[in-house]
């Protein structure tokens, strides 16, 4: 998908002050049953027509008002993805402001998942 300058040059900038995560890591940590929160930041339609394994749905336009209520232990480790990684990096660019300690953006999102044909079940 093709975006605005603007807000590709956003998206840069943020991703810049975000840790981010490979795709395969997040499958690792999926396999091994790892503690922490998967979480879908797309839009409920996008969501509707699937999304990844063991994942939670709290889209980017409301994650902010409601993460606090769906994960409120501000250390928990949590991987956001959106489709292609712009989106994801924005929101836990918030969450780390709002005091989240351990806030990953999956790099590539959706998209680079199923491309890749990494496992739709685990």
């Amino acid at each position: 998908m093709k975006h605005s300058p603007g807000f590709e040059k956003l998206a840069d900038e943020v991703r810049q002050e975000v840790k981010e995560i490979e795709a395969d890591e997040v499958v690792k940590k999926l396999k091994a049953k790892a503690d922490f929160k998967f979480v879908d930041v797309r839009e409920e339609s996008e969501w509707a027509a699937g999304h990844l394994p063991e994942a939670m749905h709290i889209s980017k336009g409301v994650i902010e008002r409601d993460i606090e209520l769906k994960i409120p232990n501000k250390d928990a480790e949590i991987v956001l993805y959106c489709g292609g990684g712009y989106r994801s990096a924005l929101a836990a660019f918030n969450l780390q402001k709002m005091g989240y300690t351990r806030v990953w953006s999956m790099i590539g999102g959706y998209r680079n998942w199923t491309e890749r044909r990494l496992p739709s079940k685990i």
